[in-house]
């Protein structure tokens, strides 16, 4: 290599080195800002700051819903009763089967005196059937359950007002009388939901003060309803509780006060003269509107005993039939009015508070035949 030549070449390799290098930082680099515009940036705002726009918030677009109005469809009476119905229509569809005879009128008999009809009562009704059929000549069992429901609604005079009676001072007073287990606490919760919801104010008087805990479950219906309570410590003079609890519903000028009573026993005579006092006490200051007595459906032919011992004491003006949706034997009904003469104005078909409903007989009688 001629000298002076070295130099130059050194300079050439490093010219050529230096552009290599040049041109590989040139490459890199692009490839850099390459991948930083192909990533998107992600920027986290705080999490308990709102990211302002400086224009007003849109609000979410209001939805409309239109709600659709439910009606709540209560079982009619014939549902209700459809124990009794299927007891009842039972036995006389197997009396009926045929052609009247003498027999058929046997069988309709012990039907209706199985379904708790009494006996004097059943026979009254099966007599004026029988004279019915005969004079008809009607041979057609359809047609004999028609004018049995006829001889039935009969039975019941439909002449007696079933309207509860209200005073025109206040307050009305209704006195509810009845043996334990009747239902008769529970009337009183259902009389007052109903009284509120036609919008009348109501007391109650806790006048079972020998019932443990009796007010607290007077006190319990009071709250559903919405009803005043006046009470006193168990064991108290119930005569005592009436007489303040009439006193506190006049000074308020309350519309109606409901009176719960004791409810031992109807054998003993003790409580019947209780039952005496309690409207004695009340009449010193007022009158007693009502005297309804609770029977219990279930209780059959007793519930009939019941009745004719509270009749004598605390003179009972009408008859609060309860559980009737809960007995295969309903026509416990026909013969509270056919013996006592007492008209009954409510029953009891159910637990809810509104399941307490004027008594029609016509509706009654369809209902446990049809």
């Amino acid at each position: 290599m001629p000298d002076g030549m070295f130099p130059e070449l050194l300079i050439a390799v490093g010219l050529v080195v230096l552009v290599g290098i040049v041109v590989f930082v040139s490459r890199a680099s692009s490839r850099r800002d390459a991948d930083v515009l192909e990533r998107p940036e992600t920027v986290e705002a705080p999490p308990d700051e709102a990211v302002s726009t400086g224009a007003e918030p849109l609000a979410p677009p209001h939805e409309t819903v239109e709600e659709a109005e439910v009606e709540i469809v209560r079982p009619s009476l014939r549902d209700r009763l459809a124990k009794s119905r299927k007891f009842i229509a039972g036995r006389l569809g197997d009396a009926l089967g045929q052609t009247p005879d003498e027999e058929t009128w046997e069988d309709v008999e012990a039907a209706l005196i199985q379904a708790d009809i009494g006996v004097a009562t059943a026979t009254k009704i099966v007599e004026d059937l029988r004279q019915q059929v005969r004079e008809r000549r009607i041979k057609d069992s359809s047609e004999v359950v028609a004018l049995l429901n006829s001889e039935m609604v009969s039975m019941f005079d439909t002449t007696k007002a079933r309207d509860l009676t209200f005073s025109e001072d206040r307050p009305t007073v209704w006195l509810i009388v009845g043996v334990n287990g009747t239902g008769k606490t529970t009337t009183i919760g259902k009389l007052a939901g109903s009284l509120s919801r036609d919008g009348k104010s109501v007391a109650l008087a806790a006048a079972d003060t020998f019932r443990a805990a009796a007010d607290e479950q007077l006190g319990a219906w009071g709250d559903r309803s919405g009803a005043h309570l006046v009470k006193h410590q168990p064991g108290a003079d119930p005569g005592a509780v009436a007489f303040d609890a009439y006193k506190f519903a006049k000074a308020r000028e309350l519309d109606v006060l409901l009176v719960d009573t004791a409810g031992r026993l109807h054998t003993k005579t003790p409580l019947m003269d209780e039952l005496s006092k309690v409207r004695r006490v009340i009449e010193k200051e007022g009158a007693v509107q009502e005297c309804l007595l609770v029977i219990d459906a279930t209780a059959g032919q007793n519930g009939l005993n019941q009745a004719k011992e509270f009749a004598r004491a605390a003179g009972v003006t009408g008859v609060v039939l309860t559980k009737l949706d809960g007995t295969a034997k309903g026509g416990i009904a026909l013969t509270i009015e056919d013996d006592l003469d007492i008209p009954i104005k409510l029953i009891g078909i159910g637990e809810g508070i509104g399941d307490l409903e004027p008594f029609d007989p016509k509706t009654y009688v369809d209902a446990i035949l049809s």
